[in-house]
């Protein structure tokens, strides 16, 4: 990576136009007086690859408004900083997008503490943001706010999705591998809460760093109190890791390892070997019959050396089309407008790309999108990147807690 204060601006006016990505960088296209939306990623660091497939999703998405005309008639640029997956670094980022590039929209981030963080600014600015990839709770919870949306899922929706399927395959004594921030705290507890219910124990809980090479200490620990499965929260490189050495040091033969999120970067950069456990994808890319989604996949793989989008790609689509969207509602990029045009906003086919209906659900502005419940495999059976067997898909809907249960209560500008 080069300097964090390069900038360098890159031409995109259709699909084809994307290019591999730098920090930071700008997408731009031909056009007076330009829309700029502003996106905070981790882009070096243990998150940076699903980082990268976010912001290339929002440069797909960029590109095609763009094609068609831009955001109410004028063009679009996406200017793009790395958070480096440092919250004091995000902040300084987002606060240099709004008051020194005077973005009109901001998208991010990877990380829950970032994006939480990221969300006071905005708050205080005054500017409409989408948090496209991080899960904690109290985003659109607790700590919800009339200008914050989010594409991705909460950590509760993650665990209700398929702890009921964990359960009955493993057994009711779990044990955790956890990362010690924000997102792996609420997910461990959202968890924790499933399996009270169902009538389990927690035989214990590693607390992970960021960033973890080694997870041979946690691991045996894990492998000493007995449980029926563990349990990995860990998420980006820190799961490649952790399942790698699983695998290497026979853990898996003598205890079976599944979780809640998993992302196709993962099982990508595993060996096959190690690509195990159930699993909840929150999108994926082989759903046979869904409308527009082959236009999607074709568009990804050819700027993404043949590869198949991940939900990361659809992640970053998703906040700019959104954005788009209620433009086109509102008639305005006033972000007070934008965030009442975005309330119960349902998506179209084009952009939400899966089964159920898919909204963002005006009392604490979580999107309702579905859950993929199913298996990781060690190879694709047709094609070698179908390395997930979806065997459920599940509405947002039946597995998001009613609004009066998140905590949260949104207070509207006067």
């Amino acid at each position: 990576m080069n300097g964090i204060g390069r900038r360098t601006l890159l031409q995109a006016t259709a699909a084809a136009g994307l290019v591999r990505l730098t920090s930071p960088f700008i997408i731009s296209a031909r056009g007076d007086s330009p829309v700029r939306i502003g996106m905070v990623d981790p882009l070096t660091g243990a998150y940076a690859a699903p980082a990268r497939n976010e912001v290339m999703g929002a440069q797909l998405a960029v590109a095609r408004l763009n094609a068609k005309g831009g955001v109410l008639g004028r063009q679009v640029e996406l200017l793009v900083e790395d958070s480096a997956n440092d919250v004091g670094t995000g902040v300084q980022k987002a606060r240099k997008l709004i008051e020194r590039d005077n973005v009109s929209f901001m998208i991010g981030d990877v990380n829950s503490a970032i994006a939480q963080a990221i969300a006071q600014v905005t708050n205080e600015k005054g500017l409409l943001q989408i948090v496209s990839g991080g899960h904690t709770d109290p985003i659109t919870g607790t700590d919800c706010k009339w200008n914050v949306y989010r594409v991705c899922n909460t950590t509760r929706m993650e665990a209700n999705s398929v702890c009921d399927v964990l359960f009955k395959k493993y057994g009711p004594k779990w044990h955790f591998i956890t990362p010690d921030y924000a997102f792996g705290h609420t997910l461990q507890s959202a968890i924790e809460a499933n399996l009270k219910t169902l009538g389990g124990t927690v035989t214990g809980a590693e607390l992970t760093p960021l960033g973890t090479s080694d997870f041979s200490a946690y691991l045996i620990k894990a492998r000493s109190a007995n449980p029926n499965v563990i349990i990995l929260l860990v998420q980006g490189q820190d799961m490649v890791n952790c399942l790698k050495q699983i695998v290497q040091f026979g853990i898996n033969k003598q205890i079976p390892v599944a979780g809640t999120q998993q992302e196709l970067e993962s099982l990508e950069a595993l060996p096959p070997e190690a690509r195990i456990g159930n699993w909840m994808f929150e999108w994926y890319w082989n759903q046979p019959d869904v409308p527009h989604l082959a236009e999607f996949v074709a568009d990804i793989r050819k700027v993404n050396g043949g590869k198949v989008p991940t939900a990361r790609h659809w992640f970053g689509f998703t906040s700019v089309m959104s954005f788009a969207l209620a433009a086109a509602q509102a008639n305005s990029i006033d972000s007070l407008k934008l965030a009442h045009a975005l309330s119960d906003l349902e998506l179209p086919p084009e952009v939400k790309l899966q089964p159920n209906k898919v909204f963002y659900r005006g009392g604490d502005h979580q999107l309702m999108l579905s859950a993929f419940v199913g298996e990781a495999r060690a190879h694709g059976p047709q094609d070698p990147e179908d390395l997930f067997k979806v065997d459920r898909v599940v509405a947002g809907s039946d597995i998001a807690p009613p609004v009066a249960d998140t905590g949260c209560t949104l207070h509207w500008p006067a």
